[in-house]
């Protein structure tokens, strides 16, 4: 017998936005949180960098906006990039509350310079911000009586009636194998981004696109998916998997170096490392494509080696462990996908165009981001519109009664005895997108893309129709479908505009517009 539950809000993804909003939601609010894998996995845990705001007395909110907006190359929503900063202040100072402790010098912010941003206004907690901040909400939320944390638990899809009202999701718990109903009154989004469509990524392996693909089933408008940003430096090595190198130490004067020694960034940019991150992320690749280079190499050896321990411990720590001094040689590294700056397309409040469901964090399009993200801007956004989410749903009316919600029915379907197609279907993915909707794209690959991404979405239709879910199969078919968006969204944008570099269409066009895409 399966369980049904029933809660007042339904969040899904516990990060930072999800954490978050749940602090902030009403204690008369009965709040449930579902996590895939453990609370504390996902993005937000492994962020290194810090959290951008004006902090300084000689900074301003103007000019936070106007590099946010140059950054994402003029496709931004002014009103969301305004509000996202004038609220920025007071998200710090929210976190500060939850026990988040950033590093200052001298009593004042230790504030430090990442790419795009014209002054220091990113704060941090050393290398570590996003796990000191996961951390503390955590201990926030399991303080809270009116909060059931659900781990191991992966959503399949949302609960839409014919009225276009979100009533909450079907969700496999991983441990019994079974689907659970949650009905709610109100559903969060919060499942954080898709950049596990691409072979090499800085993510971890939650980031399949879910709620992406749940929302685009259940009839929402998702915008700008071809903006995949590919953080310029992963570390590249066989055991390394997905760590990230944090843009902080381009921000502290790290230098691209080629396996010569040369550095190469003035090629491209007049400043240099501090370029945004699609601007070094397209030197990077095509450095390494003409000369045939595995990697570039960053150095930031030059910096006395007792500040490079205490300002990076994280990143001295696990180079240390595979053999690399960061403190005497430079790092071998590459772009790798790293953030989805399209999703569900929200209001302020983040309200998507389904009645009761939000979306918030990286798998919301709130309009902040545009062709490209700044550095930085990210956890901002998670906090600013996980409090604008809980804001609207604590002024909101919730009705008395729950639909009675049909429950899930595998009476038709069989275990599986070919766990190898669900394996092979995953790299087959990964391969076609880093090939042929990477960096640089053409019209030729990606309608190869197209054609390729289409056949495995129809093959993972017909597995998923006959043959009992898990937790690998509800990723792989949300993976193929956010994958297909992405193509789909590339191929319509016909231009090149910051993330989104398309050989065949090389120059901005004069007018330009969101790419909205609806389920039919």
């Amino acid at each position: 017998m399966t369980n049904n539950y029933q809660f007042d809000v339904l969040i899904i993804g516990s990060g930072a936005a999800g954490l978050m909003s749940a602090i902030q939601l009403s204690d008369k609010l009965s709040i449930a949180v579902i996590a895939k894998d453990k609370i504390l996995e996902g993005s937000s845990y492994y962020a290194q960098g810090g959290i951008s705001a004006v902090l300084d007395p000689e900074d301003n909110f103007e000019s936070h906006i106007l590099d946010t907006i140059n950054t994402g190359f003029n496709l931004g929503n002014e009103d969301s990039i305004r509000f996202m900063v004038e609220q920025a202040p007071s998200a710090i100072s929210d976190l500060e509350k939850t026990g988040v402790k950033f590093s200052h010098v001298n009593n004042s912010y230790d504030l430090t310079t990442e790419g795009g941003h014209s002054s220091k206004r990113v704060a941090h907690v050393a290398d570590k911000t996003g796990q000191s901040i996961q951390v503390n909400l955590l201990a926030k939320v399991k303080q809270k009586n009116n909060i059931t944390l659900f781990e191991q638990y992966v959503a399949v899809d949302l609960l839409v009636d014919d009225d276009d009202k979100c009533h909450g999701a079907y969700v496999f718990n991983k441990n019994t194998k079974e689907v659970n109903t949650f009905s709610s009154h109100k559903t969060i989004l919060a499942t954080g981004g898709a950049s596990k469509s691409y072979l090499y990524t800085s993510n971890p392996d939650t980031s399949t696109g879910d709620g992406i693909a749940m929302a685009y089933r259940a009839g929402c408008h998702i915008t700008n998916m071809e903006f995949t940003q590919f953080h310029p430096t992963c570390l590249f090595h066989p055991q390394a998997k997905s760590f990230l190198i944090s843009e902080t130490l381009r921000g502290e004067g790290a230098k691209l170096l080629l396996p010569n020694g040369k550095e190469f960034m003035h090629k491209y940019d007049s400043r240099l490392e501090l370029a945004p991150r699609d601007i070094v992320a397209r030197a990077i690749d095509n450095e390494m494509k003409v000369n045939g280079y595995d990697c570039v190499y960053l150095d930031v050896s030059f910096k006395d080696s007792e500040w490079i321990k205490s300002r990076f411990p994280t990143i001295t720590q696990r180079c240390n462990e595979l053999g690399i001094d960061i403190c005497n040689e430079a790092l071998p590294v590459v772009p790798a996908a790293h953030y989805t700056c399209g999703g569900v397309n929200t209001n302020i409040g983040a309200q998507s165009n389904i009645n009761n469901l939000y979306a918030i964090g990286e798998v919301a399009h709130t309009g902040v981001h545009g062709a490209n993200r700044m550095a930085s801007n990210s956890l901002l956004e998670c906090i600013v519109f996980a409090k604008s989410c809980a804001k609207d749903i604590n002024e909101s009316d919730f009705e008395e009664l729950f639909p009675t919600i049909a429950e899930w029915d595998a009476s038709r379907v069989a275990p599986s005895k070919e766990k190898v197609v669900i394996a092979h279907l995953w790299l087959e993915i990964r391969l076609v997108m880093w090939n042929f909707v990477g960096i640089v794209r053409s019209d030729n690959r990606l309608n190869s893309a197209y054609l390729k991404i289409q056949q495995i979405n129809k093959e993972i239709d017909g597995y998923y129709r006959i043959y009992t879910i898990t937790s690998d199969l509800i990723e792989l078919r949300n993976l193929a479908q956010t994958s297909k968006i992405i193509v789909e969204s590339a191929i319509s944008r016909k231009e090149s505009r910051g993330l989104h570099y398309n050989q065949d269409y090389p120059n901005q066009l004069e007018i330009t517009h969101n790419t909205v895409m609806v389920k039919s």
